[in-house]
């Protein structure tokens, strides 16, 4: 159909602004979005329906229809039920971009219009499904994943296709859970994986036991080269052996899986924010207090997402914490990878970002969770790592409060070392492998830690300042060297009796004897908690 064949008699009863001479452009499709910037969803040929909720100020639309037609949309419906008329700012931008601009009077709904454009652009009942996927988009915007819901059972109704969308874990976020096994799903993330690893074009296909599937990547940000933490959505056949208006409906849905995965991680921003504080206040060795009121935060703001109370002002419950860290993956991915993998608990933890790597913190589940099952959880990324590709990720035991909270970092990137040093792509650690001084540091409250630390090692640091000296390094060195004065001077480069000079001055600072072992133990230890 023509742009002109919604102004016809028969249509929708819309209005022109703008425009006119462009009125013979090829509508293809319907895309409803609210987004600030929806250009990264469009493939060319569609109608945007919009509810002007991204406009906030007149520079706004200047923005938006750049934007559109940038992404290669043909005509603009503006709906006029949320907030009143078109305003002129918009029909000015688009005059200037030659974008048709069509008024949807209030009493006009979306899908009047977008089962209009489905019955003239439709060729077979596929076509008309496509239509009804669009105008699902609204829904899906406002509902979350029980829109996607919505649109999986409509498909399996209406055409006897069954559709998931899964994590790259094998999870499962929307379709008939019941009928795709584990073991199936397994399989098919993991092909998934393999193929996007290979640089495959979509769609990836996989045969099993149950018949043959069709694999479709879901990004959030096609731009951002993350597989490893993309949904994928799985379509029982062949797609490749359909028609082309049938090929047309599973990309509309994996367009319309993308944009709800996007708009889910649009609203986690927030709770990103709060894990990189936490992680920060971690680091810094602020007070629990502090730490409590980011922790009570988060604890309410998953409670509105779950529909109940967020519990005590200060949450008195344990805590875990893992520390992860990726090789050969890109900034960020693993703070993703995390996010998708915990699943149900995502809402709950707190997953901040380190760089190329990541920490969590979240709620301790009733029962302790192991390596084991974490390692078989994150199994089916190996297909998506490259040779040189690891992640690598450590447990630590259940913190009790915020107060421990320290003490289960350092456990955790404790445990995480000790699964970098295994062979596999994939290597978990939890905290009954740690048998040193490493575990019974980790249960020390934090206080006690900052306090023990200070009595130690405050002075000698502050001489450091003053004199510009190296006695910390010194006593470093020292120790490493099992106290060996000839084997510490050569690692340090000085003289043995600079080195003598040195931890004397260090004893008549701290009151302590380097000669005794206790005392040797006592800096150690304090060094250890620096």
């Amino acid at each position: 159909m023509r742009v002109r064949d919604l102004l016809a008699p028969g249509a929708p009863r819309l209005r022109l602004l703008a425009a006119e001479e462009e009125l013979d452009r090829q509508v293809s499709g319907v895309m409803t979005t609210d987004l600030h910037d929806p250009g990264r969803y469009l493939h060319g040929g569609e109608l945007v329906l919009t509810g002007m909720l991204w406009r906030t100020a007149p520079a706004d639309s200047e923005r938006f229809v750049r934007t559109i037609v940038a992404g290669g949309a043909v005509a603009l419906a503006a709906g006029e039920a949320e907030v009143g008329p078109v305003p002129e700012d918009l029909v000015e931008a688009c005059r200037r971009h030659r974008m048709p601009l069509l008024a949807v009077p209030d009493d006009i709904a979306f899908g009047t219009v977008t089962e209009f454009v489905g019955r003239q652009v439709s060729a077979d009942r596929a076509a008309d499904l496509a239509a009804l996927v669009d105008r699902h988009r609204q829904l899906v915007s406002a509902a979350g994943g029980g829109g996607l819901d919505a649109v999986l059972d409509l498909l399996g109704g209406d055409l006897d296709l069954d559709c998931w969308v899964l994590t790259p874990t094998g999870a499962v976020i929307a379709g008939p859970a019941d009928r795709l096994p584990a073991g199936d799903r397994d399989q098919l993330v993991r092909a998934h994986l393999a193929a996007q690893r290979q640089r495959r074009r979509p769609p990836h296909r996989a045969r099993l036991a149950a018949g043959a599937y069709s694999l479709l990547p879901a990004p959030a940000d096609p731009e951002a080269e993350a597989p490893l933490a993309d949904w994928v959505l799985a379509v029982a056949g062949d797609v490749t052996e359909w028609t082309a208006k049938r090929q047309q409906l599973a990309e509309n849905l994996a367009r319309l899986v993308a944009a709800e995965r996007h708009r889910r991680d649009e609203g986690r921003r927030l709770r990103r924010r709060l894990a990189d504080e936490v992680l920060a206040l971690l680091q810094r060795d602020a007070d629990p207090a502090e730490i409590s009121r980011t922790l009570y935060a988060s604890s309410a703001m998953a409670a509105r997402y779950e529909s109940r109370e967020p519990g005590p002002r200060t949450p008195d419950g344990s805590w875990l914490v893992l520390s992860a860290e990726g090789t050969g993956l890109p900034e960020g991915a693993v703070r993703a990878i995390l996010e998708e993998a915990l699943g149900g608990a995502g809402d709950r933890a707190l997953v901040a970002d380190a760089g190329t790597g990541a920490v969590v913190v979240l709620p301790a589940p009733d029962s302790p969770v192991p390596a084991d099952a974490l390692r078989e959880l994150l199994a089916p990324l190996e297909a998506g790592l490259g040779s040189e590709g690891r992640i690598t990720l450590g447990v630590s035991a259940p913190a009790r409060e915020a107060v421990g909270l320290r003490g289960a970092l350092e456990e955790a990137r404790h445990a995480r070392r000790i699964a970098a040093a295994r062979v596999g792509r994939v290597c978990v650690a939890g905290p009954e492998e740690l048998a040193s001084h490493v575990l019974l540091l980790a249960a020390v409250p934090d206080e006690v830690r900052r306090a023990f630390r200070s009595r130690l090692l405050d002075t000698v640091i502050a001489y450091d300042i003053e004199h510009q000296a190296d006695l910390v390094r010194t006593l470093e060195a020292f120790l490493r060297s099992d106290g060996s004065w000839t084997r510490c001077a050569a690692q340090l480069h000085v003289h043995v009796n600079t080195l003598r000079y040195r931890i004397g001055r260090i004893e008549e600072l701290t009151g302590r004897d380097l000669s005794r072992l206790e005392d040797r133990v006592d800096f150690y230890l304090a060094l250890e908690l620096a």
